[in-house]
């Protein structure tokens, strides 16, 4: 009897905490760790998809206070009206595209992001896929496993990185973190961006297109919106020229994929270097096809050190939403 009052008491106990609601993917609880994760009543611990879980709990949905999201699931204008009391989204993800922020300015929801805690090691992988690239190395792997004895004088030269002319398409935190980088290989370095950076000398271009065109490489780091959206299209591609290469660690619809791959196919730029893409899971099988495309899966923040600071940085963002205290890296 006294095992059970105590499971009782403890059942009690977990329903009058804060109640989370997880949308993300298979084993996404894990990211909530104690002791931020005893602190709420943690809804949809197996991760269902969404409309499943709230079409089987449907009780739950009018005392639902928060919602903690993946990069790959949306805070919809719909998923908003099914939870009334719903007053913080936190996503683990350094973008927020997937979350209709008018919507939830609207209903007066607050959104805590990721920060900058990704930032270096984006900029990390930026900088290496545009080694892997210039240099040919995850295309001489796969030479060199499937035919024994190549020697170097049978592999197409690579190019070197030093004093490349590298456009970056978006000078904030992960833009900045790739200047830095490659300024140690004496690369000379101009960007676009919404606006002028006063604090940067770097040389500055209102247009993505005039920026290509006196670049050898573009680096993408700018968030998705409706002006940036497929703003890669096939005229930047023919600006940057045959030798040209693009690496993007932002966001994949940037890119109009369409016309990447006719440039690929017709000899108008020299690679790329892909960490994300329109459609992810990748499900484009030409691009596995390409030798000068090094592709990566979404995997910029896929660090221990980045994973130990997001589980941490979430459980702030609850803990000091709940206790009425600011926000550790508010969007809105």
């Amino acid at each position: 009897m006294a095992d059970r009052s105590t499971n009782e008491e403890q059942s009690q106990s977990i329903i009058n905490l804060p109640k989370v609601l997880l949308h993300g993917p298979p084993g996404f609880s894990s990211l909530l760790q104690p002791p931020y994760s005893l602190k709420f009543h943690i809804l949809n611990n197996a991760s269902l998809p969404l409309h499943h879980f709230l079409a089987n709990h449907a009780h739950l949905c009018s005392s639902v206070a928060a919602v903690l999201c993946d990069g790959g699931y949306p805070i919809t204008t719909d998923l908003l009206s099914l939870l009334p009391s719903l007053r913080l989204v936190v996503t683990s993800s350094a973008g927020t595209d997937h979350v209709d922020l008018e919507e939830c300015r609207r209903r007066g929801v607050r959104v805590a992001g990721a920060g900058n805690i990704f930032s270096q090691d984006v900029a990390d992988l930026a900088v290496a896929l545009l080694i892997d690239v210039i240099m040919k190395i995850s295309a001489a792997d796969g030479c060199l496993r499937k035919r024994h004895g190549l020697s170097w004088r049978d592999f197409p030269l690579g190019s070197k990185l030093t004093g490349k002319k590298v456009g970056i398409v978006g000078l904030g935190k992960i833009g900045l973190e790739v200047a830095h980088r490659l300024e140690a290989f004496d690369c000379m370095i101009s960007y676009n961006s919404r606006s002028k950076k006063p604090f940067v000398s770097y040389p500055f271009y209102s247009s993505v297109v005039e920026l290509a065109t006196n670049s050898n490489v573009l680096v993408l780091c700018c968030a998705l919106n409706d002006q940036t959206r497929q703003m890669i299209n096939r005229e930047v591609m023919l600006a940057l020229g045959k030798g040209g290469v693009i690496v993007n660690v932002a966001r994949g619809a940037l890119i109009d994929e369409k016309d990447l791959l006719r440039c690929w196919l017709e000899g108008e730029i020299g690679g790329a270097g892909l960490d994300v893409f329109e459609n992810e899971p990748l499900d484009c099988e030409e691009l596995f096809s390409l030798d000068n495309v090094v592709l990566s899966p979404h995997a910029g923040f896929s660090t221990l050190e980045s994973y130990i600071g997001i589980c941490q940085l979430v459980g702030r963002n609850l803990e000091a939403f709940f206790s009425n205290k600011p926000l550790i890296s508010p969007v809105i």
